[in-house]
């Protein structure tokens, strides 16, 4: 990965190898181009594949290069907001129709993993949401009302419960939701591209998509070394965008989250952590987050940039943490480390853009990139092949909006970070 050891550390190191791609060079056509080699745009591409649209994917990199293979690893339903304020923001009928898709995201995403076999770790114990105190307890429990309300197989654990599950911390209770789990993203999103290969996708790395021009009929996008065209443009960049439609980065505020991985613990001290093997995180605001991969490694991160002052001060702070959390790990060193950019939206729910003439985007996570990134792959095909219509989506379509100081927010988040996890430092 552009041998960085800092942009997918633990992941790059253990994902079976990236299908073979090459750069773009000459002139091709197609029904739909996919800028953007992640959930959505390989979710996207494969789905349109298997409806029997002939497709082409431009990546401005390598895939799986941006969010999607460098986040966490929990599949997660839902979003980070609480389903009423979800429904009450977009109001009716999107609001109940997004909780009830996204509610099913998880199964989606471990369906496509069994149909096509794609080795990406996956454990499908839940997660666990680990309540701070008694505002943390109080928020799990609204969510948790809000979720059972829907049907949701979601449960409240009380402090001794959550101590079982977790193997140590102090947490006032927990949020198991067992529709949840976790997997190797980079591998997953890696496993996607060969499905979508094996459908028929034509898949180009290295080939940034440069500049779009309608012809009247058909969208000309041009790389450096050749081009394509086609009647459908889907834009997948999202936070990592670049070419024609990156503006939509300036409706984002980039959140940095890093990760450290430990060692492969010995057998001992990994039974007696996670035993369940549920991915965890918690109700700080400045949160930290903690799973296991399949060789035993514990992977624990939170908000920050591993870059200047950054490295030294989380990496201290993270091996504090862990060790402070799971006092049996008094010895324990990290093997790797890494971090990237969550794209965050005003109101911290997705958006559905309609940049042009046939030319259509899904973007803003939040942090929930995996499951909702699958999802809206496979309905940004359903809508281009004809099976939905635009009032069945679940999201309007909404202009581009910049969000207002949005650098000095960013900027906010790398520095305050750092000061947050200095003053627990000293705490302790």
């Amino acid at each position: 990965m552009q041998n960085d050891p800092k942009s997918h550390g633990l992941w790059a190191l253990t994902a079976p190898p990236a299908p073979a791609t090459g750069l773009l060079a000459g002139d091709l056509e197609a029904d739909i181009v996919v800028i953007g080699a992640g959930y959505t745009g390989l979710s996207s591409a494969l789905h349109l594949a298997e409806g029997g649209a002939r497709v082409v994917l431009l990546e401005a990199s390598d895939i799986g290069f941006g969010g999607s293979g460098r986040n966490v690893g929990l599949v997660n339903a839902g979003m980070w907001v609480m389903p009423d304020t979800l429904r009450e923001t977009l109001g009716s009928p999107f609001g109940e129709r997004l909780i009830e898709l996204l509610g099913r995201g998880p199964q989606k995403v471990f369906e496509l993993i069994e149909t096509h076999q794609i080795d990406c770790e996956l454990e499908r114990a839940g997660t666990l949401h680990c309540a701070v105190g008694r505002k943390g307890l109080q928020e799990i429990e609204i969510r948790a009302e809000q979720w059972q309300r829907r049907g949701a197989p979601v449960t409240v654990l009380d402090a001794e419960e959550t101590r079982k599950k977790v193997g140590g911390g102090c947490y006032t209770g927990a949020l198991l939701d067992k529709r949840a789990g976790t997997i190797q993203p980079l591998a997953y999103v890696r496993g996607l591209a060969r499905a979508a290969i094996a459908a028929g996708v034509s898949i180009f790395t290295q080939s940034e998509a440069l500049t779009a021009r309608d012809t009247g009929s058909r969208w000309k996008i041009s790389t450096e070394r050749g081009s394509v065209e086609a009647e459908w443009v889907i834009v997948a960049s999202d936070a990592y965008g670049k070419g024609p439609w990156s503006q939509v980065r300036y409706e984002q505020v980039h959140l940095p989250y890093f990760n450290f991985a430990t060692y492969p613990l010995p057998a001992g001290l990994r039974a007696s952590i996670l035993p369940e093997r549920q991915g965890a995180w918690d109700t700080k605001e400045v949160l930290s987050s903690f799973r296991f991969d399949r060789s035993g490694r514990l992977v624990f991160g939170s908000v920050g940039a591993l870059e200047g002052l950054g490295s030294s001060v989380h990496r201290a702070w993270a091996l504090r943490s862990l060790r402070n959390l799971f006092p049996q790990l008094d010895h324990i060193e990290f093997e790797t480390g890494w971090f990237g950019l969550i794209g965050m939206t005003s109101d911290n729910l997705p958006r559905f853009h309609k940049f042009d003439r046939k030319v259509i985007s899904f973007s803003g996570y939040n942090g929930r990139g995996i499951a909702p990134g699958t999802v809206f792959g496979s309905v940004l095909a359903s809508y281009v092949l004809g099976y939905l219509v635009e009032k069945d989506l679940p999201l309007p379509a909404t202009g581009l909006a910049g969000q207002r100081f949005r650098a000095a927010q960013e900027a906010f988040y790398k520095a305050g970070s750092q000061l947050v996890h200095l003053a627990e430092a000293r705490l302790r």
